[in-house]
């Protein structure tokens, strides 16, 4: 092979994410299941019922900002509300409509709600979190709606979700009123709202989506607040129009927001108009009739009969507003934080403690969902895996050599094997697969990178195979866009990542100095990431050690209080669905229970406190020693320092549980 082999396998698992994306466009359309799709959006919480929109009106300013126009708000769920205008017709209403302008729409501005109350229609119109960047906790540059999402994301919630239930609470309350037929109508983001909300809800007679429905495969390109896990399985605009039938699905092709968001932190993103062509070929996708207009006139055709006169924007609603709905989602999402621990446990109760074959025995169905609903599972076999492999370097003590294998069409597997030189002939000897962090490479943990300690080059000198794996996350934006290309799909990093490391551990078992029984794995940082996910699939892992990096993680992610959480940062790809209510890493521990587990933790390393990595590895430890009577199969060691590999305790640990003596 020529070129750098660490590019060649982030290149190759982009094409075949690539790839993937494409099949799913092969399926055939058809109407999907509701419960799923509010799942994937995140529309789980109770909406909270009310008897009328409430006036929002102060000494100083009435709630009356035009001709029968007035400010108002709704319950929506939980303390969260819905917030906007309200356009009251003179007599009886033509429609009752939920007109929702784009994200960067004020209420005020959006014009056609204003059209629709000319015609008679009783209109509410809700205002929508904006894409102002900000710099967050001076540090990264995040939209606001980035910043929402990533906290609702790995609390198996959504913005999308949210600003779907504002819609819905209206929708409920225009039930009530039982006096004309109810429509949904946005543009741009309030477009995609209106095409969710009534995909989810029977109750809407029409919905007008405008400057939105498309083709969704470069979903991936788009901003990260509109990333939806597994919607290209099940919810492609067209699969969402046979949900909406025989109810009236009403697309206008008219042009949509556009804008770049640039990686200033945030993830980048941008918005393109959907172009007829494109538009026109996923309506003819779908088995149902969609009526297609191209602007505003056609569409209040549809709508009323007749287009009325534009009418000039009112003036624009106060900022304290859109302060006031992000203030409110973000205390939602941070009572959801708070009460996660009571849903994971409530999630895991299925687990059997009463003997280690009981346990071995229940914990396989958490073992699958972990696979299938969290890391995403690519159904399809490992191919052979034509190992290839060159001479990479020598010492006194061992000889090194680079490894490349198949793993699946496009993606390889590549790393370092280390064989120390006084492997004997019938030897059997236990392999530590030494996992990289964060831009890392197979050789940071050989020489040369002061964090790793030489520990793969340490552990050879010590008598163990070593192997060091490349892992996808290196290379900035081009590995994060692979996760982008994944979450669409389903699926994630890991889901490439753990196929890797079978067929690794495959490839491993039937070298002729390799114990198959005692091979285990030991990463830091980011590898201390794959420690949590990948040795509870891959059982060819009899022990798995995690350094510097086990944590309270659902906090770590979803935190909005604590310094060192990723809603500050650029790791904009961290995030996992749903992690809140599944797996903290305490659950994932117990997936590679009762096989021995290990956390290396340095008081001063910055990625989390000494305080939540005790509390969660607690339970770890509760589990271990008391529920299962295997507590010697679990250690943590403290030690004074930072963001590195100790090698002190961890190398005993090895060396107990691979029975390997000691030099």
């Amino acid at each position: 092979m020529t070129g750098d082999i660490a590019s060649n396998l982030v290149a190759g698992a982009d094409r075949f994410l690539l790839r993937e994306i494409d099949k799913a466009f092969e399926r055939p359309v058809k109407a999907g299941d509701r419960e799923r799709l509010a799942h994937i959006l995140g529309v789980r919480d109770a909406r909270v019922p009310f008897d009328g929109l409430e006036f929002v009106a102060t000494t100083a300013q009435s709630s009356l900002v035009g001709r029968n126009v007035h400010a108002v708000r709704w319950p929506a769920f939980g303390d969260v509300h819905g917030e906007g205008l309200l356009f009251m017709p003179d007599g009886k209403p033509v429609l009752n409509v939920i007109a929702i302008p784009d994200a960067d729409q004020t209420p005020e501005q959006f014009t056609f709600a204003a059209r629709l109350a000319a015609s008679g229609c009783r209109v509410v119109v809700p205002v929508l979190i904006d894409r102002r960047l900000e710099k967050r906790n001076n540090r990264s540059t995040v939209s606001s709606r980035e910043f929402l999402y990533r906290s609702a994301f790995e609390l198996g919630r959504h913005l999308i979700g949210y600003e779907v239930q504002k819609v819905l609470a209206v929708v409920d309350w225009f039930a009530k009123q039982n006096d004309a037929k109810i429509v949904v109508a946005g543009y741009g983001e309030g477009g995609m709202l209106a095409l969710y909300a009534a995909a989810l809800d029977t109750r809407i007679d029409t919905a007008l989506v405008s400057g939105y429905f498309d083709d969704r495969r470069n979903l991936w390109q788009e901003p990260i607040d509109r990333n939806v896990f597994g919607l290209l399985n099940h919810f492609r605009d067209a699969d969402l129009a046979a949900m909406i039938a025989p109810r009236t699905l009403i697309v206008e092709a008219s042009p949509g927001p556009e804008l770049t968001l640039e990686a200033k932190g945030g993830a980048p993103g941008r918005l393109v108009s959907p172009k007829l062509e494109d538009v026109k070929k996923e309506i003819a996708r779908a088995p149902v009739p969609i009526e297609l207009v191209l602007n505003d006139d056609e569409a209040l055709k549809k709508l009323v009969g007749a287009a009325s006169p534009p009418r000039p924007a009112i003036a624009t609603g106060p900022q304290q507003r859109q302060t006031r709905q992000f203030q409110e989602i973000d205390r939602h999402n941070q009572w959801l934080l708070r009460e996660s621990e009571y849903v994971r446990a409530q999630f895991m109760k299925k687990l059997d403690t009463s003997s280690l074959e009981k346990y071995q025995k229940s914990v396989e169905r958490y073992r699958d969902h972990f696979y299938n609903e969290v890391i995403g599972k690519f159904d399809q076999p490992l191919l052979p895996a034509n190992p290839r492999t060159r001479l990479w370097k020598e010492t006194d003590k061992w000889t090194a050599y680079e490894v490349v294998l198949d793993v699946f069409p496009d993606v390889i597997a590549y790393g370092i094997l280390l064989l120390p030189k006084d492997i004997k002939p019938g030897d059997k000897r236990p392999v530590v697969v030494c996992q990289h962090g964060l831009e890392g490479r197979p050789s940071d943990v050989i020489g040369g990178h002061r964090a790793y300690q030489s520990f793969a080059a340490v552990l050879a000198e010590r008598g163990f195979i070593t192997f060091a794996p490349q892992n996808l996350y290196i290379f900035g934006d081009r590995f994060r866009t692979l996760q982008r290309k994944a979450n669409p799909l389903g699926k994630t990093l890991f889901s490439i990542i753990v196929p890797q490391h079978q067929q690794i551990t495959d490839w491993l078992a039937t070298l002729p100095a390799v114990d198959p029984q005692r091979i285990a794995f030991y990463g830091l940082s980011y590898g201390g990431k794959t420690a949590m996910r990948v040795p509870p699939l891959v059982c060819n892992y009899c022990l798995s050690i995690c350094s510097g990096d086990f944590n309270e993680w659902v906090a770590k992610n979803a935190s909005t209080r604590l310094p060192f959480s990723y809603v500050w940062t650029g790791e904009y790809e961290i995030f996992e669905f749903d992690l809140g209510s599944t797996f903290n890493y305490a659950e994932m521990a117990a997936l590679i229970a009762p096989r021995p587990f290990m956390v290396e933790r340095g008081h001063f390393d910055g990625c989390g406190s000494d305080e939540a990595i005790a509390y969660e590895f607690a339970k770890v430890r509760h589990l271990y020693q008391a529920k299962l009577g295997i507590g010697d199969r679990c250690e943590i060691e403290w030690f004074v320092g930072g963001h590195i590999i100790n090698g002190k305790g961890a190398y005993d640990f090895l060396h107990q549980h691979l029975r390997w003596p000691k030099p």
